[in-house]
């Protein structure tokens, strides 16, 4: 019956099902010269996140995080409740939660036309990583394109984790999630191609063109400078639907020993290995890419070009593409007095380009900046020069009040984030932009902030007293507004919509193993009830047997005989059809049930008295507010305790080929196999060392063939 009931629970409970709701009316396309803003909205509560609750989850030994505890729990802040989530950033610097993104189509005045769901089957993005989200269309205007996570709502410590191919065991966000590209067409169809680069960190920006993905973000969040970390940093490529096994590709990389200081006519010193490349915005012009830093001590917070100027970088050039700064734009240290944060590109034309500054965070800096907000560049004789900077209207420094949201944290615009641009017929040039904040919140990306326009002449080179920025949109409590881009249009072949293929509860599994359970997420119709094909490397074609569906997630069980190797997987409904290609099939991709967001393992342990009686407890339990949390497991000189994990994807290793480590310690399995007979359900016993006793939070790392399994955590006493 346990095993059973176990089954039941996985199916309905992690099937990653999307909980969001469509704000405003039903999606139906977007419309040429319309505008889409990437939105995200907090789905947690006081069940998300216990106040005492181990944090950083699933911290990795070696990464020494200590013992440290949520402050608050999970809800967010509010005029009702003590509690605000953000506060835990304070003692969890990899602190974050993600949430369901939306893309709201509205007009050029802000009115709300439609809103696309992004379905969280599929990716979240970190609801307090101010950097995320940036909207960019590429160059044919057929495809829009943004970066987020493969990992279900409300997880924490996403944006910091490590990517599943680039695991740092010094990082203390110890979990393992792709950085995805999301790739959206002007029918509203979504494509994901997960992507292993910006391990450590996030991806910032997406842009398609020449069928190449080129991305801007950040990478590192452990002790040291790992090389295949620092390769996931910086400027990156990857192909649309690329398998999940591919390593990333960097594009060239940028090192402040490049430049000479003025003071001693020396290059500057190298810094941390890859840190110079933190990029944030980017965007093509002229067929040439560009992206900016604006974070970070490390580097020049500047404007760069890659590669050549007219050629875009390709896959066989990627690895010595250059990055140079832009002629005239700032190259002093970030770390010194007077830097500047540049955010978001937008060129008007060849010589006119403007640069979203987003001011430096700190909030008795943000009324008296004179570069935070949208600076004009013009290019005159190969320098640029910074004509002016508009920032009339933004009130800079000074707070606003937001419905429902504590007067205490109410935040005051300290710049420009990602922007937009329109260059108008009469001459002037229209930009959108998302501003940034300063509050006294625990995390101030997590602040309600607001969209804005401004129109500019283009051929002005100082800035005109009647020109302003004038607000068109403030996010409500509890969302925040991200990126913003005018609306994809149609191409000669429609957009379709391509499934995502996962283990069940694994989202970081590059593969899905014969007789394991496994998902479909994406956009589905919901009658009649999808089936699920598998065309496998050896050219058979298998249905798969169904388990469960919503409009955006099928649960189905692999079947036993597809061929290990590269699959095409199709999912029917009647006579529509969604193929995913470069699927990949192994003997076994191991995955281990979680409780909850943080990776508490959904688990027993199991007394073995000296006469054999047993006493079985539940390793987690439900506190008032509905959170999941441990119990701890009591370890005693007289008995054996053991651990008994629940998965998928481990039965073709067997006992043999299982191993198992808790708190880095090698503990021993002595059952690893089906839990029920063709229910897809694995189960791993494991005798948990005496020494452990009193090692409080732990994580527990299966690895089955050599393949690690998610690592999940338990409490022992």
């Amino acid at each position: 019956m346990l095993k059973n009931g176990v089954v039941r629970l996985m199916i309905a409970a992690l099937a990653f099902v999307s909980a969001a709701t469509v704000w405003g009316q039903s999606f139906s396309g977007f419309t040429a010269g319309n505008l889409v803003v990437s939105r995200t909205v907090y789905t947690g509560s006081p069940a998300t996140l216990a106040a005492g609750q181990p944090i950083p989850p699933v911290c990795p030994a070696a990464a020494a995080c200590g013992k440290t505890v949520a402050s608050d729990n999970g809800a967010y802040p509010s005029l009702t409740s003590s509690n605000n989530v953000w506060n835990n950033n304070n003692i969890d610097g990899s602190f974050g939660v993600t949430s369901p993104i939306f893309l709201d189509q509205i007009t050029g005045t802000g009115t709300l036309v439609n809103s696309l769901p992004i379905p969280t089957s599929m990716v979240t993005t970190s609801f307090s990583s101010k950097s995320e989200m940036a909207l960019n269309v590429s160059p044919d205007g057929t495809a829009l394109t943004f970066m987020a996570y493969v990992a279900p709502p409300n997880t924490i410590d996403v944006s910091n984790s490590n990517t599943p191919l680039v695991y740092d065991p010094t990082n203390p966000a110890g979990g393992s999630y792709y950085r995805s590209v999301v790739q959206v067409g002007a029918n509203g169809a979504i494509q994901v191609t997960p992507t292993n680069s910006y391990s450590g960190n996030n991806g910032r920006a997406a842009v398609l063109a020449n069928g190449i993905y080129y991305m801007a973000g950040n990478g590192n969040n452990g002790a040291g400078t790992p090389a295949n970390v620092v390769a996931t940093e910086g400027v990156q490529m990857a192909i649309p639907g690329q398998s999940m096994a591919t390593p990333a590709l960097s594009i060239g990389n940028f090192s402040v020993s490049q430049v000479i200081n003025p003071a001693t006519g020396l290059p500057y010193p190298p810094d941390k290995a890859g840190k110079d490349n933190n990029f944030r915005g980017l965007t093509i012009f002229g067929n040439t890419l560009y992206v900016t830093k604006g974070s970070g001590s490390n580097g020049f917070n500047t404007v760069y070009q890659v590669g050549d100027k007219g050629s875009l970088p390709t896959l066989a050039n990627a690895a010595s593409a250059a990055l140079t700064i832009l002629p005239g734009f700032p190259n002093t240290l970030a770390k010194a007095s007077g830097a500047q944060f540049p955010f978001g590109l937008f060129f008007a034309n060849a010589t006119t380009l403007y640069v979203a500054d987003e001011g430096d965070g700190t909030t008795a800096n943000a009324a008296t900046s004179t570069t935070a907000g949208l600076q004009k560049w013009i290019l005159s004789k190969g320098v640029w020069t910074r004509a002016y900077v508009l920032q009339n209207g933004l009130n800079l420094g000074q707070p606003y009040t937001v419905t429902n949201y504590p007067t205490a944290l109410n935040p005051a615009t300290d710049g420009l984030r990602n922007i937009a641009g329109k260059v108008n017929s009469d001459g002037t040039v229209t930009i959108w932009a998302i501003t940034s904040t300063v509050s006294a919140n625990g995390d101030q990306g997590a602040d309600p902030n607001k969209l804005v326009t401004i129109t500019d002449v283009v051929a002005n080179t100082s800035a005109a007293a009647s020109e302003q920025f004038t607000t068109l949109r403030t996010a409500n409590a509890g969302e925040v507004l991200r990126g913003v881009s005018l609306t994809p249009v149609a191409g000669s072949t429609p957009a379709v919509n391509v499934p995502l293929i996962l283990s069940m509860n694994n989202p970081s599994a590059t593969a899905i193993a014969p007789g394991s359970l496994a998902i479909a997420a994406g956009q589905f119709p919901t009658s009649p009830t999808p089936t699920v094909s598998i065309l496998d490397a050896a050219g058979n074609t298998t249905p798969a047997t169904f388990a469960a569906a919503t409009s955006s997630s099928i649960t189905f069980m692999v079947p036993s005989t597809v061929a290990v190797g590269t699959a095409q997987i199709t999912v029917t409904s009647g006579s529509a059809t969604q193929t995913a290609s470069n699927v990949q099939i192994a003997t076994v991709s191991p995955t281990i049930f979680t409780a909850n967001g943080a990776g508490l393992a959904s688990a027993q342990a199991i007394q073995v008295g000296a006469n054999a009686a047993q006493t079985t407890q539940q390793v987690y339990h439900t506190d008032g507010n509905g959170a999941v949390i441990a119990n701890p497991i009591v370890l005693s000189s007289s008995t054996n305790t053991y651990l008994v994990l629940y998965g998928t994807g481990i039965a073709a290793a067997g006992t043999a080929l299982t191993s198992a480590t808790i708190n880095g310690v090698a503990a021993t399995v002595l059952y690893a196999g089906p839990a029920g007979a063709g229910s897809g359900l694995d189960q791993v016993n494991i005798l948990i060392p005496a020494k452990l006793a009193g090692a409080g939070n732990v994580n527990v790392q299966v690895t089955a063939e050599a393949i690690a399994a998610n690592p999940v955590q338990v409490t022992i006493q």
